[in-house]
């Protein structure tokens, strides 16, 4: 983490914290009674109603107010359609976040799949502006985004 704020300081850059969450659009349904030999019954609406999927970046530089950015996605379940984010996705997010800051950018973020596949390097080396920290392989104390994005 040292490098990182060392290379954002050097830069006049911005220090970005990354995190994904999910949630079932499912209302929940607990434990309820019933009398003996009767079987509770609880309605539930919306079922299959699908999944909606959140990334945030909290952006901090010294100097300057702290930036939460954040971008949903609702996703339906329907053939073809992704799970979470994409690749595309994420760098997109990023590239509205650069044009927003105004400045170069240090992301520091977990080890997803998306994050490392070999798509997103390729994405990531024609952005200049963008440095890349990955965090150790299970480190949600070292990222502030967590306790944003925890439901």
């Amino acid at each position: 983490m040292a490098v990182g704020k060392r290379l954002a300081a050097a830069q006049g850059a911005w220090i970005c914290f990354q995190d994904e969450a999910g949630q079932v659009m499912r209302p929940p349904v607990t434990k309820t009674w019933a009398r003996r030999g009767h079987t509770p019954v609880v309605e539930v609406s919306g079922k299959g109603s699908g999944r909606v999927s959140i990334a945030g970046l909290v952006c901090l530089k010294p100097g300057q107010r702290g930036r939460l950015m954040w971008r949903t996605r609702l996703h339906r379940g329907r053939t073809g359609e992704h799970g979470s984010f994409s690749e595309d996705d994420y760098i997109a997010f990023l590239d509205q976040t650069h044009q927003r800051l105004q400045a170069p950018m240090v992301l520091i973020w977990d080890n997803l799949n998306t994050h490392v596949s070999r798509r997103m390097q390729a994405l990531i080396a024609t952005r200049p502006w963008l440095t890349v920290i990955r965090l150790p392989a299970y480190a949600p104390d070292l990222n502030p985004t967590e306790g944003v994005c925890a439901g």
